[in-house]
């Protein structure tokens, strides 16, 4: 079937050779992003997860913050390699930063203590098909970009950095930009060794 839903989500890939040359406007990526918020599932509708959406020089000045704190805290021989990797970033056009929001899960702990044990757990699951959502939907408008996660190690830096609330916990980092190439095809392993139909 032509434009199915899981040929959509084909397109979906890890873009690691990215430029600053984007096919939307800034206005047209919100946008598209704000769709997404108001669209992924959460746990008893709780909507926990937070983003930072970096363009130009915020997006700019985040991967040389990041560079910076994995160089005085890597090995010296990470040098070169750490530099070539956050360059790849940094040539995107933008970065999203992902985040939940602490204070909704242990309102949710408090409110529903049977499941309290859950709720931060959730907020992960949720977050990533947040995640997830946006990622296709940027493929899909012929958009690369990667999932990143220098988080714990960042934390700190970016709430300074950024103004962000203390109650927002950062989960990941995704830049985007204009594709420069296109990744290689998935390698799929035997699909039947991973799945059990009964009937």
């Amino acid at each position: 079937m032509e434009n199915s839903f899981l040929e959509l989500l084909s397109k979906r890939h890890s873009f690691y050779n990215i430029n600053r040359n984007l096919p939307l406007s800034e206005d047209e990526i919100s946008s598209l992003i704000f769709e997404a918020v108001k669209l992924y599932p959460s746990p008893f509708n709780s909507q926990s997860s937070r983003l930072l959406v970096l363009f130009a020089d915020k997006h700019h000045h985040f991967w040389h913050i990041v560079e910076q704190k994995l160089l005085v805290s890597s090995p010296s021989n990470k040098e070169i390699a750490i530099k070539q990797r956050m360059l790849s970033f940094a040539q995107g056009a933008g970065t999203i930063l992902y985040f939940i929001d602490k204070d909704i899960i242990r309102e949710q702990e408090k409110e529903m203590p049977l499941y309290a044990a859950n709720f931060k757990n959730w907020a992960y699951q949720s977050s990533a098909m947040l995640q997830f959502m946006i990622w296709s939907t940027l493929a899909n408008k012929d958009i690369g970009a990667s999932l990143q996660h220098y988080n714990p190690l960042i934390d700190t830096l970016v709430q300074k950095e950024f103004v962000i609330s203390d109650s927002w916990e950062l989960v990941a980092q995704m830049p985007f930009g204009g594709i420069n190439s296109i990744p290689q095809p998935h390698t799929f392993e035997d699909i039947a060794n991973k799945i059990i139909i009964q009937k």
